[in-house]
C-alpha cells in the first residue's frame, strides 16, 4: 500500500476521501492548509477557519492517522489574495479557486508531500484521472475540472482524486456510514478569504491609495452615471449599474486605464471568440480539430476551434470575461486552458 497525503479542508469530501483511502490500508497523512487569518462566519459558507481545521482533526482522530496543520499564508496571500486584487485593478475579474489549486495546492502541497515522503497527493475534487490525463466527473453536476486545468501532467501523476467516480449523495452515504463529523456538513462555496463576499470592500482595504472611481459609458462614449469604484463590475454585470439605455443595461468591458465602464444591451455581449494566454496543455488539440470550450464554472460548452492563442467559437457565446478561464475539452478529457486577456 501507498504514503498518501490527503488535502483536509474540513469538509465532507475530504473527510471522506482520507477514511476511504485509510480504509483501503493506505497509510494516510491528513494536512490542513492554514491559508489565511481572515475572520470566519457562522454560516459554514466559507471554508478553512478553526471549526474546519478541528472538524479535519476530528476526522483523523478516529480512524488514527497523523494530521499536521501546514501554514501556508505567506504563499496563499502572494499567489491568490494578492493576485485577486491585483487582477481586478487591471479591469479584470479573477478566479482564486484556480489559483490556489493550481499554485498552493498541486505546487506547494504536492512538494511538500513528496517531501514527506509520500507516494501521492489526494484532494476531495470530483474529477478523474486516466494515464496522467485530466477528466470530467461522474456526476457531471459536481465536476470541478475547470478549476484543476492548471495541474500539470507531471503533477497529475502524482494525484490522487477518489471521488472521481461518486455522486455527492453517494459521498454523504459515505460519510454517514464512516460516522465521520461532516457528514451533514454545508458546503462552502464563497471565497474563503473574504467572508462578507464583498470583493469590492476587500479591493479597497487591499489597495487603500488606488482611486476607481469613474464614469459609466455606453458604446459611443456618452456618460451615463458615475461609479466609485471599478473594480466592482465584471463583465455580464446588470445589477447595481443604475444607468438606462432604453433596455436593460450590461456590462461590456471595464477600462482600467480611463476607469470607465462600458455598458451595452445585452445582444452586444454575444462573441465569436477570444484571446488567452499562460496556457496550460495536457493534450494540445490538432490543428482545425473541434472540441469544447467552457468560460466560466459550470458554463455550456461552446464548439469551437484553437488558432494559435485565439480560440474560435463555432457558436456565439456570451459575456467573456477577461481574467476569467477558457478550458477545452475533448469529451470527457481536459485538454487544457488559458486566461482570458480579451474577447475577440
Amino acid at each position: 500500500m501507498s504514503r498518501i497525503v490527503v488535502a483536509m479542508s474540513g469538509g465532507v469530501d475530504s473527510s471522506v476521501t482520507a477514511a476511504l483511502l485509510h480504509e483501503q490500508g493506505h497509510e494516510v497523512i491528513g494536512v490542513h492548509m492554514k491559508l489565511h487569518d481572515a475572520p470566519g462566519v457562522a454560516d459554514g459558507k466559507t471554508c478553512c477557519g478553526l471549526d474546519d481545521a478541528l472538524d479535519a482533526r476530528s476526522v483523523a482522530d478516529r480512524f488514527g492517522f497523523p494530521f499536521h496543520v501546514m501554514d501556508l499564508r505567506q504563499a496563499f496571500q502572494k499567489a491568490v489574495m494578492d493576485d485577486l486584487a491585483d487582477t481586478y485593478l487591471a479591469g479584470q475579474t479573477p478566479n482564486p479557486c484556480i489559483q490556489c489549486n493550481g499554485v498552493l495546492k498541486f505546487q506547494v502541497l504536492l512538494a511538500r508531500a513528496l517531501a514527506l515522503g509520500a507516494d501521492a497527493l489526494a484532494t476531495g475534487h470530483y474529477a478523474r484521472i486516466d494515464d496522467a490525463r485530466l477528466h470530467t466527473a461522474v456526476d457531471a453536476t459536481k465536476d470541478q475540472t475547470y478549476f484543476l486545468f492548471p495541474i500539470s501532467n507531471a503533477a497529475l501523476e502524482k494525484t490522487l482524486f477518489p471521488l472521481g467516480d461518486m455522486t455527492k449523495d453517494q459521498v454523504r452515504d459515505e460519510a454517514r456510514r464512516l460516522g465521520l463529523v461532516t457528514a451533514e456538513k454545508r458546503e462552502s462555496q464563497e471565497i474563503c478569504f473574504i467572508p462578507d463576499q464583498d470583493h469590492a470592500r476587500f479591493v479597497g482595504e487591499s489597495r487603500p491609495d488606488v482611486d476607481g472611481s469613474g464614469d459609466i459609458v455606453d458604446l459611443e462614449g456618452r456618460v451615463l452615471g458615475h461609479h466609485d469604484g471599478y473594480w466592482r463590475f465584471t463583465v455580464g454585470q446588470r445589477r447595481g449599474l443604475s444607468v438606462s439605455l432604453g433596455t436593460a443595461a450590461y456590462v461590456e468591458r471595464i477600462e482600467a486605464e480611463t476607469r470607465r465602464v462600458v455598458v451595452a444591451s445585452r445582444e452586444d455581449l454575444w462573441h465569436r471568440g477570444l484571446e488567452a494566454r499562460r496556457w496550460t496543455w495536457h493534450e494540445r488539440p490538432a490543428v482545425g480539430e473541434v472540441v469544447h470550450a467552457r468560460i466560466r464554472h459550470n458554463g455550456t460548452l461552446v464548439p469551437a476551434r484553437l488558432d494559435g492563442d485565439r480560440v474560435e467559437f463555432l457558436e456565439p457565446a456570451w459575456a467573456v470575461s477577461p481574467g476569467q478561464a477558457v478550458v477545452l475539452y475533448r469529451g470527457d478529457q481536459v485538454l487544457g486552458g488559458g486566461w482570458i486577456r480579451r474577447a475577440a
